[in-house]
């Protein structure tokens, strides 16, 4: 699952996915549009379900800030393109 949060000058994107051990992961972008200041954190999850609810508490933060829900991807293997191809663009921090 992939899910972006922007305003005009901000952006904040979660990735959640497996593994190759099968271990849950939330990944975290954010960032200024435009530019390379951001950061990228990944963390290990007990579940799937934890990982939705650590989403969910990102987006009410993210949403206290102004920021809108401007994506949002369900399917695991879009999700992981998606996220591969914005890392190639440049469009996301890679460190």
């Amino acid at each position: 699952m992939i899910v972006r949060w922007q305003n005009e000058h901000d952006y904040c994107l979660v990735h959640i996915h497996q593994d190759m051990f099968g271990d849950w992961l939330l990944t975290k972008a954010w960032g200024q549009i435009g530019t390379q200041f951001g950061g990228l954190t990944h963390s290990l999850m007990e579940s799937y379900d934890e990982a939705v609810t650590l989403m969910e508490s990102i987006g009410t933060v993210q949403e206290s800030r102004g920021m809108k829900r401007v994506l949002q991807l369900n399917d695991t293997e879009e999700a992981a393109d998606l996220f591969s191809d914005l890392m190639k663009a440049g469009e996301l921090p890679t460190s």
